[in-house]
């Protein structure tokens, strides 16, 4: 068969370069990474709200998202059909956010290849797939994993606008774009704010349509910023929890623990000392300055928008919230280590890069698998194994839940993620179902009100939190009864009581 040539080198096709794009392999071992023990660690209460919200019928979701958490009104939905495909296991559910870290480094990979070409880009997306952010998002039924992918995808899209100013079409699918992140994630609404300083600063030339399309993007998502608007008292709890701390935005917000936030901050302070010598005129100026400002935006303008908002406004910090910045993150350690690079001999940079993104990585492994324990969620969420352990031995009687916890620690959640373990048991404080009203969770009597109603059964478990050593309320009561404990099993943090009497 003749084969083409050209240069004396075979003509590959599309299909071929593609596959051999660095962008595509990160993207894969970003994915896999993600993946990798994402079915380990059991639901939290955040992830509850997902898969629970997901398990219901269209029109028992659209009453729950005319009362709350229509944010995630869209990824909501994608998840239902999700798990009607593949079902509703920690690995099924937590599958789509893999894909969607893999998605954020191979975006992170090309976005980064079109201003400072293949070997800072491929350290780029090697950093983005292993940032203890993004391997704790990729095991997580949530939307965050997804918007971060958005969020670089739509700044690719961005630069390929810039680049053909004027072409319509590219900026009406960014507008178009843009509004449709803001209802899978509203604070993906802050990358426009990001969008429009660095077109301000780095492409004014660009920058009245960009205002064009931006406004055309405010107005096409003003139905759910007005609708999140009005369901703000979702994240009121917020308030109560004091998350805008240092230890949380320098830590915590992409890097986990301290060592891995100290080597990471280093890398980014060596970028950013490189644009100030840029700017002053002693490193050339060109698109690795434009990388390093559209990154340093990404990074700090979202951050400091939340902070100050907490502060002056109303709740509305968490370090998850932020998780689309870290493409940013990725990019300026990338930098960095470029920067730290160039101090050394021609022939020694790709030996340094190599080395201090290996430190990197091997700063990062501890958390990684500290991300993949059965405990990991939550400050050591039990839930599937209570689950099991009741599947396992409670074979009949009623079953009490302790409900002096916070919504999203209730372990009455249990039962509904896992509903086929408590089959044998009669649930005497429910009162409606979460998926029969427009509320994330049951409505439930008080225990103490249906005690009473345990009077024929023999048997009877309690689940309950820790309790400082004391003896939990149900307890209390059931023993109040005529009942004894004949057994206390420790999950992790929850206890099982299984009570009898003659």
């Amino acid at each position: 068969m003749l084969q083409l040539e050209a240069a004396g080198k075979p003509l590959r096709s599309p299909t071929q370069r593609w596959l051999g794009h660095p962008a595509l392999l990160v993207g894969i071992v970003g994915a896999v990474l993600g993946f990798a023990g994402s079915w380990i660690p059991s639901y939290w209460g955040d992830e509850a709200a997902s898969v629970l919200s997901a398990s219901r019928s269209w029109p028992s979701l659209a009453a729950l998202l005319g009362h709350v958490d229509a944010v995630h009104g869209l990824y909501y939905g994608f998840l239902k059909v999700w798990i009607a495909m593949i079902g509703p296991s920690e690995a099924a559910t937590r599958l789509p956010s893999a894909i969607g870290v893999g998605l954020m480094a191979a975006g992170t990979v090309v976005l980064a290849n079109r201003f400072v070409g293949t070997r800072i880009a491929v350290v780029a997306g090697i950093v983005c797939a292993i940032l203890p952010r993004s391997t704790a998002i990729a095991a997580e039924a949530r939307s965050y994993a997804v918007g971060a992918a958005i969020a670089v995808w739509i700044t690719v899209l961005l630069g390929h606008a810039l680049r053909r100013a004027t072409s319509r079409r590219l900026w009406l699918a960014y507008g178009v774009a843009c509004a449709g992140a803001m209802y899978l994630f509203l604070y993906l609404g802050l990358l426009l704010l990001v969008h429009g300083i660095v077109v301000a600063v780095l492409y004014s030339a660009s920058l009245r349509r960009w205002i064009r399309f931006a406004a055309l993007s405010m107005l096409l998502a003003a139905p759910i910023m007005v609708i999140g608007a009005t369901q703000r008292e979702q994240i009121g709890f917020l308030a109560r929890r004091q998350y805008a701390n240092a230890a949380n935005v320098l830590t915590r917000q992409w890097f986990g623990y301290p060592l891995p936030a100290v080597f990471a901050w280093l890398l980014v302070l060596a970028a950013t000392w490189w644009l100030v010598l840029a700017l002053g005129g002693r490193r050339p100026r060109g698109q690795r300055m434009r990388l390093t400002v559209l990154a340093l935006s990404w990074l700090v303008i979202p951050t400091a928008g939340l902070l100050i908002g907490n502060a002056v406004l109303s709740p509305m910090y968490n370090v998850r919230y932020l998780s689309f910045c870290t493409p940013a993150a990725a990019l300026l350690i990338a930098l960095g280590i470029a920067a730290i690079a160039e101090a050394v001999a021609p022939h020694r940079r790709l030996t340094l890069s190599a080395a201090l993104t290996a430190t990197l990585v091997a700063a990062s492994v501890p958390v990684y698998l500290g991300q993949r324990t059965p405990w990991a969620k939550d400050g050591g969420s039990d839930w599937r194994a209570v689950a099991e352990y009741i599947q396992q031995n409670a074979h009949a009687g009623v079953v009490l839940f302790d409900q002096t916890t916070k919504p999203s620690r209730d372990p009455r959640i249990i039962l509904d993620l896992y509903p086929a373990a408590f089959a044998s048991l009669d649930d005497v404080a429910l009162e409606a179902r979460f998926d029969e009203r427009p509320g994330l969770w049951d409505t439930v009597a008080a225990n103490a009100v249906v005690t009473p109603r345990t009077s024929d059964a023999k048997q009877a478990w309690a689940i309950e939190v820790a309790h400082g050593g004391a003896t939990p309320p149900d307890v209390a009561l059931l023993k109040s009864l005529g009942y004894h404990v004949d057994s206390a099993v420790l999950i992790h943090r929850t206890t099982i009581y299984d009570l009898s009497r003659n």
